[in-house]
């Protein structure tokens, strides 16, 4: 894990990106030795592993870390991630935009969220179209009770950089769209991941999600 932290530091070098080391697969040990690395952002996309979790790893990882919810999210689990997450990556819809925005207000609090969008079409993945953002944006950012920080995407399965670089390239153009149409500034743009993250951080990526490169299965 330190070679591959340390490959990962070398190339982000001063970039301003954060590093989101995806654990919903990691042991509490590995997390503890990601952790003594200096690791402090963690993705998890089940909330149910994230509180276990929780309950299990030392009180100084806990309190230092911050937690990121990147999985897809059901409507009937906004009730335990409002509140769990520091940021919510994945909110895919208007409908769950307001039931977080609701819950969240019930907590009295201000969730931080980002709004998925899916660039190109994949039957395979959930998200806003770049259209229905367009349309749904207004009423978002009307909602009490949220922050919307930014943008996230997810590539299609492909093997094909170019592929992946329309993708990163469109969500980064969108983000300008936005801004200018609706004077906001979207200052996250979560995109990449283990085997694409280099072409995001091309394209303007302030937040990678990594896993599987940092964490071996098999410990």
């Amino acid at each position: 894990m330190a070679e591959a932290l340390a490959n990962i530091r070398n190339i982000l070098a001063d970039k301003p990106v954060k590093l989101i080391a995806v654990s919903k697969q990691a042991s509490c040990k590995q997390m503890e030795e990601a952790f003594s690395l200096g690791v402090t952002e963690f993705g998890e996309n089940r909330v149910q592993d994230a509180l276990k979790k929780r309950v299990d790893l030392s009180p100084a990882l806990v309190r230092s870390a911050h937690w990121h919810f990147i999985g897809h999210l059901q409507t009937n689990k906004v009730k335990q991630v409002v509140g769990n997450f520091d940021l919510i990556h994945s909110v895919d819809s208007l409908r769950l935009a307001r039931e977080i925005a609701q819950q969240a207000e019930s907590k009295g609090l201000v969730q931080k969220i980002l709004l998925q969008v899916k660039v190109l079409p994949d039957p395979s993945k959930s998200g806003f179209t770049p259209e229905s953002l367009k349309e749904s944006l207004n009423e978002i950012l009307c909602l009490n009770a949220i922050s919307v920080e930014g943008l996230m995407t997810i590539c299609p399965a492909s093997p094909d950089p170019s592929i992946w670089r329309q993708c990163f390239k469109g969500l980064g153009e969108l983000k300008i769209e936005l801004e200018n149409s609706h004077q906001i500034k979207l200052k996250e743009l979560s995109m990449g991941m283990t085997d694409d993250w280099n072409e995001a951080i091309a394209y303007g990526a302030t937040m990678i999600r990594i896993g599987r490169a940092l964490f071996d299965r098999s410990a």
